[in-house]
């Protein structure tokens, strides 16, 4: 089952084709920052945000306590390290 899942913005890979590293758990994943970026431009405005991830776009950004808590979700419910695996067999250093 493919999920959105939190992931915190730690690096701006390419900023003309918006492109940012997030974490999710420890696992490094580039994604493509299309649906959030922000009216000015300024994806500096990003780093350290927390982003519902999906296939590798982020989707919507999210607030810490709302990712900590899908998170916690996540993992009650067995998914989370189904998730991190899928996501770990495409990691990106």
């Amino acid at each position: 089952m493919c999920l959105g899942i939190p992931g915190q913005i730690v690096e701006i890979k390419d900023a003309d084709e918006g492109v940012a590293m997030v974490n999710v758990s420890g696992v490094k994943r580039e994604v493509n920052l299309g649906c959030v970026l922000p009216e000015d431009g300024n994806l500096d405005a990003l780093m350290g945000r927390w982003t519902l991830v999906h296939v590798g776009f982020a989707m919507s950004l999210i607030d810490e306590e709302e990712a900590r808590k899908t998170l916690e979700i996540l993992a009650e419910l067995g998914e989370l390290q189904e998730e991190l695996d899928a996501m770990q067999n495409t990691e990106v250093d």
